[in-house]
């Protein structure tokens, strides 16, 4: 039985586990949330850069993990859990068993896939898993290819970041990135095949996040989709300003593609980090759609239904 959310004002509380670049990078950003507050980031090293500097806002800090947790049940209404795949598969069931709701900003698909721009505004429950960096660039454009089109054979997601903005979980999931990544697409899509790349870049200066996304569609309606991906694409940009279109949609080789651009906001790692930045403010749209049902605040946009 979940117990019902706290407030801090009108906010809830919300725990970050992981202390790396994205667990950091989510702390930054929920302290600009009207409707959360981070009372705690957990890590394993102390003298970590993340909890260094979430020690020096105020912020509570531990190297407990999930003990943090368990020791302090009632800390939280919000758990964001940006540790890595095996860590998740541990973490899951202890955050169930405790009521928490959770934003797994891991690819370890326990719970079902949450992308805000083209999900329905239904109420959140339980685990959200915030599928990949990649997944959260590309998802939206496979779901209007989808809404164009009845039978799409294949889609290929080539994503490309730089080697700077990967860290030791992104580069330990590989694996887990791509078979969740490619799981997302067919799903909002209705592909029969999906396939997912990701690039890391070691180019000085550093790369800005791109994605290109390639369908084999036998008879496209370029028309229609160009509708669609216009829709989507301004309801990303209401929680990723540095989401645009760079090339298409358009048709080469018998295929439709699509290349877009993530820029950050820069708030913890350079603008160019454009893939942590995507998947974390996924992750707090969605966790501010929870707090939004929860403290029964009006919206302040819309996903498209």
């Amino acid at each position: 039985m979940r117990s019902p959310a706290k407030k801090v004002g009108t906010r809830l509380r919300a725990v970050i586990l992981g202390s790396g670049n994205i667990g950091t990078d989510l702390m930054m950003k929920i302290l600009r949330s009207e409707m959360m507050e981070c009372v705690a980031l957990v890590g394993r090293n102390l003298s970590s850069p993340g909890l260094t500097k979430a020690a020096s806002l105020g912020i509570t800090i531990s190297t407990d993990g999930i003990g943090f947790i368990e020791k302090n049940p009632d800390c939280c209404d919000i758990v964001f859990d940006a540790t890595s795949a095996i860590s998740h598969l541990e973490h899951a069931p202890i955050l169930e068993r405790l009521g928490k709701f959770v934003i797994d900003l891991t690819p370890a698909k326990v719970g079902p896939f949450v992308v805000p721009a083209v999900d329905a505004a239904g109420p959140l429950s339980g685990n959200c898993n915030m599928v990949t960096c990649g997944g959260q660039a590309s998802v939206p454009i496979a779901y209007a290819l989808g809404q164009a089109h009845d039978d799409i054979e294949y889609i290929e997601v080539v994503s490309s970041i730089a080697s700077r903005s990967a860290g030791q979980a992104t580069r330990r999931n590989l694996d887990e990135y791509i078979h969740t990544t490619e799981s997302a697409v067919k799903l909002y899509s209705g592909a029969r095949f999906a396939k997912a790349i990701l690039n890391l870049n070691p180019a000085v200066p550093c790369i800005n996040m791109q994605t290109t996304i390639f369908a084999k569609i036998a008879k496209p309606n370029m028309e229609k989709f160009a509708e669609c991906l216009q829709t989507v694409v301004r309801q990303v940009q209401q929680y990723v300003p540095g989401y645009e279109i760079l090339v298409g949609p358009k048709i080469d080789n018998d295929r439709v593609v699509t290349m877009l651009r993530v820029i950050g906001r820069g708030d913890y790692l350079p603008a160019y980090a454009g893939n942590l930045d995507i998947i974390n403010c996924a992750a707090i749209a969605a966790a501010e759609r929870f707090a939004r049902q929860t403290l029964q605040i009006s919206p302040s946009f819309r996903v498209v239904q």
